[in-house]
């Protein structure tokens, strides 16, 4: 099976090293000197990682025969791609790789079916779940563990305790200090001269 592990990013200095944009939670083992990965579009590759390091937050990698900035630059925005095998887990129990979370049911923690996951969105906050309901429209749910309290891969569901609004926008509980101030009684910060 394949998972993109990384894009590539911008050229960074002028011997062939690049950017990448991290879409794995092990990229000691997927992103490391030697790996030899697959890459969308395919033309670009297969590229083998070189070296790599850290570099003011960043992951940067160099690609053997890539060895100036315009080879470089050429990478742009290609996605790299790891083989891996579908029987494999990530160490942490607390962890799922995207294919064994995709086509879970998902239900609420009353047993309510909400729908079946369709895609992880990777995000630079989180991640997301997205969710095709019965009725074909999507819901986004933030995959944190308040939200996502369970994945029981063995019964292959998803269960959430989703707070108020997130499935049903007419459940949303106002929280903004603005309208709390819009709801109270006139007169109560002086502007009709009483106190």
């Amino acid at each position: 099976m394949q998972l993109v592990v990384g894009r590539i990013g911008r050229a960074h200095g002028i011997k062939g090293e690049v950017t990448v944009e991290v879409r794995t939670d092990e990229p000691e083992i997927r992103l490391g000197p030697g790996a030899v990965l697959a890459t969308d579009p395919a033309t670009a590759g297969p590229l083998t990682i070189e070296s790599g390091k850290v570099h003011s937050g960043r992951l940067l990698l160099r690609f053997e025969g890539v060895r100036d900035r315009n080879a470089a630059e050429a990478l742009r925005n290609v996605l790299l791609i790891a083989e891996v095998d579908p029987a494999e887990l990530p160490e942490d129990p607390e962890e799922f790789y995207d294919h064994q979370l995709v086509d879970l049911d998902v239900v609420t923690v009353d047993g309510t079916e909400v729908g079946r996951i369709l895609e992880i969105s990777h995000l630079p906050g989180q991640d997301l779940l997205i969710v095709e309901r019965p009725d074909g429209s999507e819901v986004m749910i933030p995959f944190v563990s308040e939200i996502v309290p369970e994945i029981d891969l063995e019964n292959q569901r998803a269960v959430i305790d989703p707070p108020p609004g997130l499935l049903n926008e007419a459940e949303a509980e106002v929280a903004s200090s603005r309208d709390a101030e819009a709801d109270a009684p006139e007169g109560r910060d002086g502007a009709d001269g009483t106190v």
